[in-house]
């Protein structure tokens, strides 16, 4: 069983949160790595470790607190049940906040349910300086990507049938009315090309080039004296 930090939100209760052990230098960036509508599981943290490995403190809030879902049915459910602005606005925030605490430099990234409110941060939370977007927008109403200031580099799947190549123009049209400095990129795949748990979905190629992206991106921005 994992063992879990305990995060102080800005409401002054807690959220429990995964914090890689891997040993970095003092001052080294922060990474809010935000999951996917399948809960705090072992490929989410597997995937923060990574980040962790490529020189970033990354933390992973248990935005279910617990609940792991193992089905579509299952996870959909709890995704619709998870008030997405409480999420952002407490949940991320401390985890930024106590990021900060020692990096100078925090950026947010997120899959799926994580890419949209990865979204929703950039917009919401304060102290995030850039955030890679894997495969996920939160409703126009609840986040206007046109009002956007941080970098953002963006994923998307051109077989997706949530994302779909017609909304993610939606979103890029939005994006060049905004004043962020963004990426946005396409790829031959299906969604969640990067879940290396999820071999019917998984694509080696795209995933390779999408992690090659976000690395560089991440050391452009969040490496910054």
């Amino acid at each position: 069983m994992t063992q879990l930090t305990q995060i102080r939100r800005p409401d002054g209760s807690t959220c429990p949160a995964y914090l890689s052990s891997e040993k970095l230098p003092p001052g080294a960036p922060g990474l809010v790595v935000i999951q996917e509508w399948w809960g705090l599981n072992e490929q989410i943290e597997k995937t923060a470790d990574r980040f962790a490995r490529a020189g970033y403190r990354a933390i992973v809030p248990d935005l279910y607190r617990g609940k792991r879902a193992s089905s579509t049915e299952e996870a959909s459910h709890m995704m619709q049940h998870l008030n997405f602005l409480d999420a952002a606005d407490q949940d991320i925030q401390g985890c930024v906040s106590f990021l900060r605490e020692g990096s100078a430099r925090v950026g947010v990234t997120g899959f799926c349910m994580g890419g949209a409110l990865t979204i929703l941060s950039a917009l919401r939370v304060k102290g995030v300086d850039a955030g890679v977007c894997f495969y996920g927008i939160p409703p126009r109403a609840a986040a206007n990507p046109a009002e956007l200031t941080v970098p953002l580099q963006l994923h998307f799947a051109e077989q997706d049938d949530w994302c779909t190549p017609q909304v993610v123009d939606g979103l890029e049209a939005d994006l060049k009315k905004s004043r962020s400095r963004f990426e946005l990129y396409r790829y031959p795949a299906q969604h969640a090309f990067m879940n290396e748990a999820r071999p019917e979905v998984y694509d080696a190629k795209a995933a390779g080039e999408a992690w090659q992206r976000t690395i560089s991106f991440l050391q452009r921005e969040l490496q910054k004296a």
